[in-house]
């Protein structure tokens, strides 16, 4: 891997976690990890094209089939995929096939782009983490197997311990706020070889555990807003990100459609 490249397109693969959720605007939208990534490659080359593919709530046979094959039609230098995780924390899995269909994912996007970047995805620490922890070490390991196939580079996010931190996640406790993915920048930023802005490892300041009737409404506002519905999709089949697409993605061709930021300066 050339360190310190410069790369003049970036596609991005995934679910929400690569969307941007919980990287809330003021409008409503979210922006994340690899939006700021691109912005910050963007102001090294001007002409940089983006396009994030990702959607929420994708399983990664829907990641394979849906937005693998847009991603490797754009050439891109740099693209990143992270998916599988909304399968291993669903009630049953096969791990085995979760890696099958991530395998053939990395390998359709390989073979058209340029640098891939796989990660081992964060978790907020807690007993949901606990209780699916050996189907995220089989899976990240498949990871490191599938980094070493394709000369990929992989972040690791999950050994980080300030990521497994519930102040850098959103109030549903299971995306990352604002903070958390500045410093999924910042990570993926260093791991291409740039020089660090920040010490994205850094912990945060000593943690003041609210007292009990905070913690209670707080745990009551979660099984109201977040938890409740996620049941309720799970029962009836549905998911979150039914009826949407990337935000780069043409649904009609099925086709990516980069973005140009930094655009070169007119010829006058």
């Amino acid at each position: 891997m050339q360190m310190n490249a410069t790369y003049s397109s970036f596609v991005a693969v995934g679910d929400s976690f690569t969307e941007g959720m919980s990287d809330e605007l003021p409008d409503g939208s979210y922006r994340g990890w690899a939006d700021l990534l691109a912005a910050r490659l963007a102001e090294r080359t001007p002409g940089f094209r983006y396009a994030n593919l990702a959607v929420r709530g994708k399983l990664i046979g829907q990641i394979a089939d849906e937005q693998a094959p847009a991603a490797a039609a754009t050439g891109a230098d740099l693209a990143t995929l992270v998916g599988g995780l909304n399968d291993v924390l669903r009630p049953k899995c096969d791990v085995e096939l979760v890696c099958a269909r991530l395998a053939e994912a990395a390998e359709r996007i390989a073979g058209g782009c340029g640098q891939l970047v796989l990660m081992r995805s964060p978790g907020r620490h807690g007993p949901v983490l606990e209780r699916f922890r050996p189907r995220m070490d089989q899976l990240f390991g498949f990871v490191d197997e599938l980094a070493e196939r394709h000369g990929a580079i992989v972040v690791d996010l999950f050994g980080a311990d300030v990521l497994g931190d519930p102040r850098l996640w959103a109030e549903d406790r299971l995306h990352l706020n604002a903070e958390g993915h500045r410093r999924v920048a910042e990570a993926v930023w260093q791991a291409l070889g740039y020089p660090p802005e920040t010490d994205w490892r850094a912990p945060l300041p000593p943690y003041v555990r609210p007292g009990w009737a905070a913690r209670r409404a707080s745990d009551a506002r979660f099984a109201r807003e977040h938890l409740l519905p996620w049941i309720g999709r799970r029962l009836t089949g549905r998911s979150s990100g039914d009826g949407r697409v990337g935000a780069h993605l043409d649904v009609t061709t099925g086709q990516a459609v980069p973005v140009v930021l930094n655009p070169p300066p007119q010829q006058g």
